[in-house]
C-alpha cells in the first residue's frame, strides 16, 4: 500500500502534469518503421516483381524423325549380316538374309537411315515380328541434331514455344565444357506411351525407363548452332568439347519456364 500511495502521489504531482506521456521507446519506433517499409517493398515486389523457374526431364539428342525398329517379316535362320552398325542404308537395302522353310529370304530397311543398333547375328533363330536391328532416319550425317526431352505431362502445359533450355549431355564434362544451348521448338499434345517412345527412339529399353514415373509429353528442342566450335553447336563454355555429337546421346535437360509474378502463387 506504500508504493501504490507514492505512485498515485507522483502522478498527481502539479509540476509533472505538462510532462509528454511516453508511449514507446525510440528503439521501437525504428523496429516498426522498417517494418512497414519492407512490407511495403515486398508488396510491390509480389505485384510487380518476376520469378522464373524451371522443369528438369531426361532428353535424347536425335535426328527430327527419329528412328524405327525393323523386325524380321519371315522366321528362320539367320545366313548372313549384309550391313554393319553406323552404316547409311538406302530404303529397301538389304539387311539380313534368313533361312527359311520356304528358301531364303532378304530382310529390308523400310526408310533411309543410319543403323543405330544391330540385334541379328550369323547363326541366330529368329521368328517373325522379332526386332533385328533399329535405324535411325537420316539420309546425310550432315543432317542437324534435335534434343527430344520427355517431360511429366503435368509440367508439359507450362512449357512456352521457344523457352530457352540447357542441356547436361552425358557424354560431355559439364564442369569443362559447360551445357549445350536450345530453344523449345515444338510441345506434342499428349502423352506417349512406352512402345510409342519405343518406336519414335528405336530402343525398347528407353520406352520403358522415361515412362516408369507416367507418360510424359515428349518436347522437340532445336539446337543452338555454332560455327566457332568443334560440335557445330552452342555451349555455355566458348568452345565447347572437342569433338562431334551424335544420335541417341542421352542428356538431362533443364527447360526455362514462363516467369510468374508471386501473388500469382497466392490466387486461386
Amino acid at each position: 500500500m506504500q508504493f501504490r500511495q507514492q505512485a498515485l502521489a507522483k502522478l498527481q504531482s502539479p509540476e509533472e502534469l505538462d510532462l509528454p506521456v511516453r508511449f514507446a521507446r525510440p528503439q521501437g519506433w525504428l523496429v516498426l518503421s522498417v517494418t512497414v517499409v519492407a512490407m511495403a517493398a515486398a508488396s510491390v515486389w509480389a505485384l510487380t516483381g518476376s520469378v522464373a523457374s524451371t522443369v528438369t526431364a531426361p532428353a535424347v539428342l536425335t535426328h527430327g524423325r527419329g528412328s524405327y525398329v525393323l523386325q524380321s517379316p519371315v522366321s528362320g535362320q539367320v545366313t548372313e549380316v549384309l550391313v554393319e552398325q553406323g552404316e547409311r542404308l538406302t530404303a529397301r537395302s538389304p539387311v539380313l538374309k534368313v533361312r527359311t522353310g520356304q528358301g531364303d529370304a532378304v530382310v529390308r530397311s523400310l526408310d533411309a537411315g543410319r543403323v543405330t543398333t544391330l540385334a541379328a547375328s550369323v547363326g541366330r533363330i529368329i521368328r517373325t515380328g522379332a526386332d533385328v536391328a533399329a535405324v535411325e532416319r537420316t539420309a546425310r550425317a550432315q543432317d542437324p541434331l534435335y534434343a527430344t526431352v520427355y517431360v511429366p505431362a503435368d509440367r508439359a502445359a507450362a512449357v512456352p514455344a521457344d523457352a530457352s533450355v540447357d542441356l547436361t549431355v552425358q557424354s560431355v564434362p559439364s564442369q569443362e565444357y559447360g551445357v549445350l544451348r536450345g530453344t523449345v521448338e515444338s510441345v506434342d499434345r499428349s502423352a506417349q506411351s512406352a512402345g510409342q517412345i519405343s518406336s519414335f527412339l528405336g530402343d525398347p529399353a528407353l520406352g520403358e525407363q522415361f515412362t516408369r514415373e507416367g507418360r510424359p509429353v515428349a518436347v522437340t528442342v532445336k539446337l543452338r548452332t555454332s560455327s566457332a566450335t568443334k560440335s557445330g553447336y552452342a555451349w555455355s563454355s566458348a568452345d565447347g568439347p572437342p569433338f562431334r555429337l551424335t544420335s541417341m546421346t542421352l542428356a538431362s535437360a533443364s527447360i526455362r519456364l514462363a516467369d510468374r509474378r508471386p501473388v500469382d502463387w497466392l490466387l486461386p
